[in-house]
């Protein structure tokens, strides 16, 4: 889980950026250039992928588990 978790994360992340250059109009060369929608479905696939990145770096470790 916690190696599926992190390559999602990074998958989303990476979409997410793309996402958000086209939306912004600085990567041209598809139906989202220059949509600031894209822009905003794009920081939010890098928010969510932020979270699984972080999720799946954590390890899932129990509070009070390294007592």
């Amino acid at each position: 889980m916690k190696t599926a978790s992190t390559i999602f994360g990074v998958l989303l992340a990476l979409i997410g950026i793309v996402w958000i250059l086209q939306g912004l109009n600085v990567l041209p060369g598809s139906f989202m250039t220059g949509q600031i929608q894209w822009a905003a479905y794009g920081a939010i696939a890098l928010a969510i992928g932020c979270v699984l990145l972080y999720v799946g770096r954590r390890g899932g470790r129990k509070p009070g588990a390294g007592r």
